[in-house]
């Protein structure tokens, strides 16, 4: 039996393999995973994605299943109970900005009918699909991821700098960053 060829990021641990396998790259388009995604992803910033990904349990049950309504209306005291929370990561200025998200989400969804139309018009509803050979050659954010990051700015999102709209555009399959020699390359392009 052949073993799968997988993106080196994924290594051998259980949870990055079924994460890889399972999630990345694959096309995301219900709203509140999207906007899990894009909680999570402002989490991470300055982490390893493994602390979120062990984390993800605990940050589903304590934001609600990322309902944007229920995070938009996150008071005060909300907030200081989240940063109790030894489960998730506790840093006030991202737990501020996941309630500021849920609001701009709410915009967005009220304006464009849902954040999944607003999101992949981006790129045309369409997945950018990549070609890239090596891990190394895979950018950390793009003139597209730029653009994007400065649109939510606008609209009122907090922690969508570049590089984390780029993460979050893999991570919900609106580029195929995997590498050609991966399994899972494979099957999205088909």
């Amino acid at each position: 039996m052949c073993e799968k060829i997988r993106c080196s990021w994924a290594g051998d641990l259980p949870i990055y393999v079924e994460y890889h396998d399972q999630e990345w790259g694959r096309p995301v388009h219900e709203d509140n995973k999207l906007f899990e995604m894009l909680i999570l992803e402002g989490m991470q910033a300055g982490l390893s994605w493994i602390t979120v990904l062990k984390k993800r349990k605990a940050f589903r049950e304590a934001f609600d299943c990322f309902d944007p309504f229920k995070v938009s209306l996150y008071d005060e005291e909300k907030i200081q109970e989240l940063l109790a929370n030894e489960g998730i990561i506790r840093n006030r200025l991202k737990v501020a900005a996941a309630v500021a998200n849920g609001k701009a989400f709410l915009k967005v969804q009220e304006k464009y009918g849902s954040f999944d139309k607003f999101i992949w018009g981006y790129v045309n509803y369409t997945p950018i699909r990549n070609h890239w050979k090596k891990m190394e050659d895979i950018p950390a954010a793009t003139p597209l991821s730029d653009k994007i990051s400065k649109d939510l700015k606008k609209i009122g999102f907090k922690f969508v700098g570049s590089t984390i709209v780029y993460a979050f555009m893999q991570a919900t399959g609106m580029v195929n960053d995997h590498v050609t020699n991966c399994f899972v390359y494979q099957e999205l392009d088909r």
